[in-house]
């Protein structure tokens, strides 16, 4: 039986996915002047993501008792998702990870070839930034967003986790290393889908830190959890290659603590999330945001 905060979660998808989604294909489209780079664009955005990013973001600014508007926010809020398939699609490259799968399809060089992929990911990249801007959101907001979401996404962040982690390899490092390539690789982005909605929500800087806590702890456990399902799961499942992290000599929680003790990661992981939660003042109902966490299941591991 699914636990109420799944439940809750479910129901908060399904009232927001095909608000974002519905208005993708042809947004990218009416932004692109050419077909096929538009098709490789389009390709990769919609092979079936489940928006945890412009979702994360949605949810923040529901819990803060913000008002979401369309018309204005569905483009700043979709720029995440933007930014975040570019960085797959590089992800996937030959030069690369060479990854011939990603959620069950083709990727994007397979179909499309490298130097188009190449482009459809330098084209959802700068098209990102646009989508931060067009609209009528305060100049303040605007330029908040932006320089938010390229530290995140740049070589503070997403960039320099990718760099570190092309370096590492049949290297071991040490632990404090580890959890800051994955603060960047994988943490910055989902810091940022929260900063984003405290942004929108009109959020002090001074009360922000309980929120972005959890977000750090909610990217966190995202990654120990990436980690786990490469060696418990199925490409079937996942939709890609598994087993690929050991093959290719990466430094994860698996290989680090084994199995179980990686488990055990994720748990206090996920506890240390919610314990951030619980520090929001003003009496915010924040059970939205710590339904989120139940992404992970951490009873995959036996012990």
């Amino acid at each position: 039986m699914p636990s109420k905060a799944r439940e809750q979660l479910t129901a908060f998808e399904q009232t927001w996915l095909d608000q974002l989604n519905a208005p993708l294909s042809a947004a990218v489209a009416a932004d692109t002047t050419d077909d096929r780079l538009a098709e490789a664009m389009t390709y990769s955005l919609t092979a079936g993501g489940k928006r945890l990013r412009p979702l994360l973001t949605v949810a923040t600014l529901t819990t803060v008792g913000g008002t979401y508007t369309a018309e204005r926010d569905w483009r700043p809020v979709m720029a995440l998702e933007l930014l975040h398939t570019y960085s797959l699609i590089h992800d996937d490259l030959p030069a690369m990870d060479n990854d011939p799968l990603r959620r069950g399809e083709p990727t994007n060089h397979m179909k499309f070839g490298a130097g188009m992929a190449t482009l459809a990911g330098d084209g959802l990249l700068t098209l990102a930034f646009q989508w931060l801007t067009a609209t009528d959101l305060p100049a303040d907001k605007q330029v908040a967003l932006v320089q938010g979401l390229a530290h995140a996404a740049g070589p503070n962040g997403m960039v320099a986790g990718q760099a570190k982690d092309v370096q590492s390899e049949h290297v071991d490092l040490p632990f404090d290393q580890l959890r800051r390539l994955h603060r960047e690789k994988t943490g910055a982005l989902l810091h940022y889908a929260v900063l984003a909605g405290l942004i929108l929500g009109d959020v002090p800087t001074e009360q922000r830190a309980p929120y972005l806590d959890f977000a750090d702890a909610f990217g966190l456990a995202f990654q120990i959890y990436d980690d786990i399902l490469d060696v418990v799961a199925t490409p079937a499942e996942l939709g890609k290659a598994t087993h690929k992290d050991a093959g290719e000599a990466k430094n994860t929680y698996p290989g680090k603590l084994g199995l179980v003790g990686a488990n055990q990661a994720l748990i206090e992981t996920i506890a240390s999330g919610q314990a951030a939660l619980k520090r929001v003042g003003d009496g915010r109902d924040t059970s939205l945001l710590a339904a989120f966490f139940s992404y992970f299941d951490t009873k995959r591991v036996k012990a």
